[in-house]
């Protein structure tokens, strides 16, 4: 497998030299910092990302207020209990997208935010102490557990919230479909199992947590070698 040195000089070059790339990087939350964080904020989250996928990502921005009204500050307790009712309210809400499917996201989020406050007492409990060798299960997780939270969606929610997240983007898979580690956008248990592996590697090579790993990977993109 390709060194991640060679990935990384390769993005610094694209970039105007390692401390043009070091800029760059983002730094995550420290673990106190995301155990702090209340509940309606990832479920907040949980829906911006959620509304986000497929629509304009300005538009859902310009329009969040809107939906933090609709949504009452997005409690967790609350939506747990999604009626039928409010469904149609939502669908006639002023500002936000009327898209049922994603509306009923919330209440589905709502209840995988409550389980985790039962099992590890809080949301950011359970992110927090998410190890980077486990990464990939996390997200699978995530999937599995939470409501429209698959591929990129659940990893964005990590990311902006200040979790270490890797972001499988397409200038990412690009960069591990280029270096033989997967041959094609990773969604099989044998490909996933090959990311985690490589960023098992690349971590213990270079110290690098997920963000900066994401981050450089596509920062590098380009005609990568193979060996």
């Amino acid at each position: 497998m390709i060194r991640f040195k060679e990935i990384e000089a390769r993005a610094a070059a694209r970039k105007g030299g390692a401390d043009a790339l070091e800029a760059l990087l983002l730094k995550p939350s420290d673990r106190a910092t995301i155990e702090a964080i209340p509940e309606d904020r990832w479920l907040a989250e949980m829906t911006r990302a959620v509304f986000q996928s497929g629509f304009s990502w300005e538009l859902i921005t310009k329009r969040w207020p809107s939906f933090e009204a609709a949504f009452e500050g997005f409690d967790v307790t609350r939506w747990i209990f999604m009626s039928d009712d409010d469904l149609d309210h939502l669908l006639k809400a002023p500002g936000i997208i009327a898209n049922a499917q994603k509306i009923r996201s919330v209440g589905g989020n709502a209840r995988f935010l409550s389980d985790l406050v039962k099992d590890h007492g809080s949301v950011g409990a359970y992110f927090a102490a998410s190890p980077l060798e486990r990464y990939i299960d996390l997200c699978q997780d995530m999937k599995a557990r939470g409501s429209r939270l698959g591929g990129v969606t659940g990893q964005y929610v990590l990311r902006r919230m200040g979790v270490d997240a890797l972001i499988l983007t397409s200038s990412v898979v690009k960069v591990l479909v280029a270096t033989g580690i997967v041959s094609g956008p990773p969604t099989s248990k044998k490909d996933l199992a090959a990311v985690q592996a490589a960023i098992k590697t690349w971590h213990a090579e270079s110290g690098r947590g997920l963000t900066q790993m994401s981050q450089i990977l596509a920062f590098s993109t380009g005609q990568i070698p193979t060996a």
